[in-house]
């Protein structure tokens, strides 16, 4: 087990959701007390000159790689060049940078996206190349899976050690409420409450609420690259979750009622419901490094809708 309270660790997008929260998790349980944070807007990875300053700074001896241009079904659909280049790029040079500058280890973290459009439930790894992505994601998904590509390249060819990482959808406190790039959770907890304050009878939801999706606590995520990041050393790649599936009509009808919303939910059936099914197969995490999600589904909504009601009402008062 690779010990990493003396190592020099770079987060990249360590100021963002899931970034924060590692930072945090690595600093205080850790015990690690060499942690950079490479983000916008002292550091452009998605430039050479930007990851350059980056190594120059910063000196790693571990770069984790969170930083990705994302968002939901509605952004992904609005910037797939976008959200193709700027992750495809970011990830390819900072990535032969590493290698170039003779880091330890490498954690790039991939997505849920990288998956077949039909894989089949629980997805598992052997089923990441039996079929091309879901078409609102792809772009995204694909430029993050190409990092696996140069993963495994790079280790065959030059002994690089590097892991690649597969989370489902995150959730949880600090998560991104903005209604034009926001994912399913906030964006319902944000709708049910605004529905809450304004006495409204009703909120519209996109699609049929078929769709299936599993979901990852953020700190149960961060404590996965952890894990990971001390004790797995293959080019395999591997999933992140907590190995359970929900349909999108039941996540709303909790949220509604944790979120105190007792109206109507009309479906807007002529939007996408993106990938049909979403769960992984958590087991070789389990295996390989002893991740298993220790959260609760109905416990992880609470403290997220806790949060968001805190930051509202917060924000009311300025």
């Amino acid at each position: 087990m690779m010990d990493l309270r003396e190592k020099r660790i770079t987060v990249t997008g360590g100021k963002g959701f899931l970034g924060r929260v590692l930072v945090e998790k690595l600093t205080k349980e850790r015990q690690c007390r060499k942690i950079f944070v490479a983000d916008l807007p002292e550091y452009d990875l998605r430039t050479l000159a930007g990851i350059e300053k980056m190594f120059a700074d910063q000196q790693p001896e571990i770069v984790i790689h969170l930083a990705a241009v994302v968002g939901g079904i509605g952004a992904n659909s609005e910037n797939p060049g976008k959200f193709f280049y700027d992750n495809a790029i970011m990830g390819i040079q900072l990535f032969h940078e590493a290698y170039l500058k003779k880091v330890e280890k490498f954690v790039a973290l991939g997505t849920i996206c990288c998956y077949p459009k039909f894989t089949p439930v629980p997805f598992r790894e052997d089923d990441l190349w039996n079929g091309y992505p879901e078409e609102t994601n792809a772009p995204y998904g694909l430029a993050k899976k190409m990092m696996l590509v140069q993963s495994q390249a790079y280790r065959q060819q030059y002994g690089f050690n590097s892991i690649f990482l597969m989370p489902v959808n995150l959730y949880g406190p600090g998560d991104n409420f903005s209604p034009r790039s926001s994912h399913v959770i906030p964006a319902l907890i944000k709708k049910c409450l605004d529905a809450v304050a304004a006495k409204q009878d009703s909120i519209v939801v996109w699609g049929t609420g078929k769709a299936s999706r599993e979901f990852l606590y953020v700190e149960d995520a961060a404590e996965g690259i952890a894990l990971a990041c001390e004790r797995y050393d293959k080019s395999d790649p591997v999933n992140l979750g907590a190995g359970f599936e929900i349909t999108i009509r039941d996540l709303v009808e909790l949220i509604a009622k944790l979120t105190g919303f007792t109206g109507k939910i009309v479906w807007d059936t002529g939007k996408p419901d993106g990938q049909p099914r979403r769960m992984l197969d958590v087991s070789m995490a389990k295996a390989e490094f002893g991740f298993k999600a220790s959260t609760s589904f109905k416990e992880g909504l609470r403290r997220t809708i806790d949060w968001y009601r805190k930051m509202r009402q917060e924000s009311a008062l300025k």
